[in-house]
């Protein structure tokens, strides 16, 4: 069974439609990539699956369960956490603060403490500026909280939207590497990415996204060698 199931997927601003009719999946423990040019619905199609967009028709599960008619604070208590594109962090709270209100439903006080070692041990820079103010952190170090916060939630599902964007190279390359770790680590991802390489590099199935439509998938592999991808995201 696929741990989320997205069916006939319509989002509408204004009467235009920005997501018309997208089918995906996530099987537990896949990395899945949504790749397309700006404006294509990638975003849209995310917040839509989190609840944080409310979807004018189509169905989407999760372990089995509809959950599109729910509020996104329930997505999250079902074990869905969502890390938006611009991090969406709490510039005047300290770095560990934003860390713990991503556990805010969480009780274990154990388990919190161990996965905030978690998060240190994979952004060390974040055990250096625990105390400091979000806000102060720079763009990468502001990336690195906005998925620490997430896995502060201990998800089943982790949904990343565009974690390079505004990123210098070798900060990009170093989130990546976590990423990766994370997903080797058992965590189920749906991974937004406007580097359609690393993308595709990084995932096990991919989707390309064109006018709010699903016009390609497949296994990541197939796709990056695809000519009409190639052609269109990677350069030739």
């Amino acid at each position: 069974m696929n741990l989320l199931d997205a069916r006939k997927i319509e989002v509408s601003y204004g009467g235009i439609r920005a997501v018309q009719g997208i089918d995906l999946c996530v099987a537990a423990g896949e990395l899945v990539c949504l790749i397309g040019a700006n404006g294509a619905g990638k975003t849209t199609t995310l917040r839509a699956l989190c609840g944080m967009t409310s979807a004018s028709a189509g169905e989407v599960w999760f372990d089995g369960k509809r959950i599109d008619r729910l509020p996104s604070h329930e997505h999250v208590r079902l074990g869905i956490a969502h890390v938006p594109e611009g991090r969406g962090i709490f510039g005047r709270l300290t770095v560990r603060e934003n860390l713990l209100l991503g556990a805010y439903l969480r009780r274990d006080h154990d388990g919190i403490h161990r996965d905030e070692a978690y998060v240190y041990e994979l952004f060390p820079r974040l055990a250096e500026r625990q105390r400091q103010s979000a806000g102060t952190l720079s763009g990468g170090e502001q990336q690195m909280l906005a998925i620490g916060r997430a896995l502060m939630a201990r998800p089943r599902l982790l949904l990343l939207d565009e974690p390079s964007m505004g990123l210098a190279p070798i900060l990009v390359q170093k989130i990546f590497e976590i990423i990766r770790r994370i997903s080797k680590e058992g965590v189920t991802m749906l991974l937004v990415e406007q580097n359609a390489r690393l993308a595709l590099d990084l995932s096990d199935r991919a989707y390309v996204l064109e006018s709010g439509r699903v016009v390609l998938s497949g296994p990541a592999s197939e796709l990056a060698n695809n000519p009409q991808v190639r052609a269109a995201y990677l350069g030739g």
